[in-house]
């Protein structure tokens, strides 16, 4: 019976699967996001919800336990920095695991795990009412000016205020090209 046994062994001693999880940790902290087995995917979650509690309590002694695990200066202070921020209203559930397929050379379940928080560089997030207007822009069909003869159209600016439309303008002139035969 496994009672009150936590934790997967992933055929390794406990060395190597505590720098190997220590690594990971500090890959996924790095990146935000890291692929990897979904049984290590899994068991990583527990880890960097641990590393993340820390880095939200935001005292010495958390920046020296984070310091001890992480053994990176500049990754600690990311961890308090940016990272703890940003999730500081979630009670858990710090990171988000995506199911990827196979591996091909032994066909192991591969997985994304990413914090909660990723969001890829260079990408603006826009509003609702942003999408909502380009879709809107896509689907409806634009709709064509009636030519009056002998009447100029008016519009209206946003202001009440009437205004003469434009006159178009003409392009060059062609040149009259004599006839063969003349």
């Amino acid at each position: 019976m496994r009672h009150r046994v936590a934790g997967r062994k992933l055929s390794r001693h406990t060395r190597h699967r505590e720098l190997m999880f220590r690594n990971m940790l500090v890959s996924l902290l790095q990146h935000e996001r890291i692929r990897t087995t979904l049984a290590k995917a899994k068991e990583l979650r527990s880890w960097a919800d641990r590393i993340i509690s820390l880095g939200k309590k935001g005292t010495l002694h958390a920046r020296r336990q984070a310091f001890a695990l992480l053994r990176d200066e500049g990754l600690v202070k990311k961890l308090f920095e940016k990272i703890a921020p940003r999730l500081k209203d979630r009670e858990g559930g710090y990171t988000r695991i995506y199911k990827m397929g196979w591996r091909q050379g032994d066909g192991a379940p591969l997985s994304l795990v990413e914090l909660v928080t990723y969001s890829p560089a260079g990408e603006k997030k826009k509003s609702t009412i942003e999408k909502a207007k380009e879709v809107v822009g896509k689907v409806t069909p634009k709709k064509k000016e009636k030519k009056v003869e002998g009447k100029e159209k008016e519009t209206k600016t946003r202001k009440g205020e009437k205004k003469a439309p434009e006159e178009k303008k003409e392009g060059p002139k062609k040149k009259a090209t004599k006839e063969k035969g003349e």
